[in-house]
Order: C-alpha cells, then sequence, then structure tokens
C-alpha cells in the first residue's frame, strides 16, 4: 500500500477523487493511503440527523455517503483514508474497522496516551483525568450473552480522540479515521458529535501531548500501513 500525503486540502474535491478512484478500481488496482488534513468543515454521515447540528455558523456542511453522524474537521487534526480492496486482504469490515482502531491505539501508545475503544461506539478515546492509564474501562467492549440487549454507550470520564466513518463499494473501502492533535476544538460544541449530545471531545494538546500533527500523521500511516496489511 503506498502513502501520498496530500497536505491541507479542502475536503469536499478529496472526497469525489477518493469516490473517483473507487470506481474506476479494477482487480489489480494497487491499494493507497491517503494522508490529509483539511480547512473547517463539518460532514455528515448517511444517518445523519438535521438534529445534530446545532449551529454550524460560517463552517459548511457537507452531505457524504460515509457511515455515521456529524463531525468535524479543521486544522490541527490527521486525517487518514484507506483505499484497501478488502476482498483481496482478505478480512470484512468488522475487522477492518477494528485494524483502523488498532492503528490509532498504536499510535497513541508511542506517544504515552493509552487509547480506549467504547462498546456501541465506533472510535478511540482516552480517559480525561488519566490519559496514560492502562486500566481497562468496565464500558469496554465483551462478549454479551445470546439474547442479551446491547447497551448503550457510556462516555462517563472519557474524551473522544479519533473519529471514523467508512463507506464500502463493491468491497473497496474509502473515507477513514481523523485523529485530533492540536487544534481548535471550539466548533465540536456546535454539534452532537457523532450523533451524542455532551461527547466530550479531546486533542493531544488539550491531554498534555505536544506533537506535531506532521509526526503523528507519519506515526499514523504507519500503523495503518502495518495493521490493514493482507
Amino acid at each position: 500500500m503506498s502513502t501520498r500525503r496530500l497536505g491541507q486540502v479542502d475536503y469536499l474535491p478529496t472526497y469525489e477523487a477518493m469516490q473517483a478512484f473507487t470506481a474506476s478500481r479494477s482487480a489489480g488496482t494497487p491499494d493507497e493511503l491517503w494522508m490529509c488534513e483539511h480547512p473547517p468543515v463539518f460532514t455528515q454521515g448517511l444517518a445523519g440527523r438535521e438534529s445534530h447540528l446545532l449551529a454550524p455558523g460560517n463552517i459548511p456542511v457537507i452531505q457524504t455517503n460515509r457511515g455515521g453522524q456529524v463531525t468535524y474537521h479543521g486544522p490541527g487534526q490527521v486525517v487518514a483514508y484507506p483505499l484497501i480492496d478488502l476482498q483481496r486482504a482478505g478480512y470484512y469490515v468488522k475487522e477492518y474497522v477494528y485494524r483502523i482502531e488498532e492503528a490509532v491505539v498504536r499510535t497513541l501508545g508511542r506517544l504515552g496516551v493509552t487509547g480506549h475503544r467504547v462498546a456501541g461506539a465506533p472510535g478511540i478515546y482516552v480517559r480525561l483525568d488519566d490519559p496514560g492509564s492502562h486500566a481497562l474501562l468496565p464500558q469496554r467492549p465483551m462478549r454479551r450473552e445470546p439474547g442479551s440487549e446491547a447497551l448503550s454507550p457510556d462516555f462517563t470520564g472519557l474524551g473522544k480522540i479519533a473519529a471514523l466513518g467508512i463507506k464500502v463499494s463493491r468491497h473497496c473501502t474509502y473515507h477513514g479515521v481523523s485523529l485530533n492533535v492540536a487544534m481548535d476544538l471550539e466548533p465540536f460544541a456546535r454539534i452532537n458529535p457523532c450523533g451524542y449530545q455532551g461527547l466530550k471531545t479531546v486533542d493531544l494538546f488539550t491531554i498534555g501531548t505536544v506533537v506535531s500533527p506532521d509526526e503523528v500523521a507519519e506515526l499514523l500511516s504507519r500503523h495503518l500501513s502495518a495493521t490493514l496489511a493482507p
């Protein structure tokens, strides 16, 4: 998988380029990983509700065909778009999501931060009171008894640091994952992030980790290349 570093690029033409790349793929088209940053923009997923856009103001809102609800992209956030042929890679969507999250967890680990998964809520979260703690979350994903109901996501004591939204077309993926490094977090207060009212969004800077987006992009791209390999 080759990595393309796009720098800061507008969201809409990047989205359209991902669609075009995926539509024109053949069975032999090599996979790519696009790393970039976007100017301020809200993006709405297929299931996105208007009610989760509280006060977008002067920040544009773009409708997309990815899964999930509304999220925000802006400077100081690393965005990764894996363009993967899952049929060729040999794994399914559920494992694909796990592998992306694992790459984020490993990236954070290299920076002394422990990333956590929350049952029923894709993405990666950190403990606000102790971002380096390895203690297991009580709300982590666990095996459920057959017939038992899924619990509602519990974000007590947590902040979301990485958001995930994907699309799969003809076994090929696009869209991807964003990791907050050092950004203006105010726009997240204008939405219900990922459709959850009151969900706190954080970045590495806020939890005391000073690192450049370029350094994080390099780490994340390396870990994605490793975890997404067939």
